[in-house]
């Protein structure tokens, strides 16, 4: 069984047990986060509409939070004496996929 699950302006395909790394959620760890589905395949029954999805939950663990790579950058312009370097690193939450809970 799998689900789809929207976070952060993303989808994900997520299994039970599974570990990965989404937007920050802005809650502590060891907190536990509800997800609602967009997609949920068990076996050969795929529930895709809203009506099947109405109490299919994807539950998760927060496990802790970690940066992302640095990414750096530098801007110049031509003639003008002017130039700026600057520089960013994201910060994501990693999660635990504990259960997928269809409708009903």
């Amino acid at each position: 069984m799998y689900a789809v699950i929207k976070t952060g302006g993303k989808q994900e395909r997520v299994a039970e047990g599974q570990e990965l790394r989404v937007e920050l959620l802005g809650q502590e760890a060891g907190a536990e986060v509800t997800f609602v589905p967009v997609l949920l395949v068990d076996g050969d029954t795929v529930l895709a509409t809203p009506d099947q999805l109405a109490g299919a939950r994807v539950t998760a663990t927060i496990k802790g939070e970690e940066l992302g790579p640095k990414i750096r950058g530098f801007t110049y312009k031509n003639k003008s004496n002017q130039s700026t370097r600057w520089g960013h690193r994201q910060r994501y939450s990693t999660i635990t996929i504990t259960s997928i809970s269809p409708a009903g």
